[in-house]
């Protein structure tokens, strides 16, 4: 599941922060970074853990102390992933969400392998997010989408 990740991610941010010089481009890898990691185990491991979020938010805010381009640049990734947590339904794993404070993570099955053909519905609804986010920023034009990938940002057309 990718797509659903994908928009509840550039939705949230867009609505919560409405910052025009967010970078969303670390912000999408971030989203989908605990089940590129997980997924191939078959289980829920440690990138489904809200400690490993919260350090590598932690290690992103003391490593670029002073240097706000860079850390809007790399905040993206802990908030993408923190995101994915919120919308995975992570928090319902304790054992895993926890770890390693609560039990273990190596008997929990990843939550979007467990939803089955829920997945179908929420990849739908995700598909239907980034549409969304095509239209309303503009990403149809070429100048558009060159600005999203050099600087990361998307402006409401």
């Amino acid at each position: 599941m990718f797509l659903w990740f994908l928009g509840t991610a550039v939705l949230t941010v867009h609505f919560v922060f409405t910052d025009p010089r967010f970078d969303y481009r670390l912000l999408l890898v971030g989203a989908v970074l605990p089940d590129l990691i997980d997924v191939p185990f078959g289980q829920a491991r440690w990138a489904h853990s809200l400690t490993i979020a919260v350090a590598v938010l932690t290690l992103v805010m003391l490593v670029t102390a002073g240097r706000k381009p860079i850390r809007r640049l790399l905040l993206g990734l802990p908030i993408g992933m923190l995101l994915h947590l919120v919308w995975d339904g992570a928090f319902a794993a304790t054992k895993v969400f926890w770890w390693p404070f609560i039990g273990s993570w190596g008997d929990n099955q990843v939550p979007s392998l467990e939803r089955g053909w829920l997945n179908l519905v929420m990849e739908v609804a995700g598909a239907a997010m980034l549409w969304w986010v095509w239209r309303t920023f503009g990403l149809a034009a070429p100048e558009r989408r060159r600005q999203f990938v050099e600087h990361g940002t998307l402006t409401p057309v």
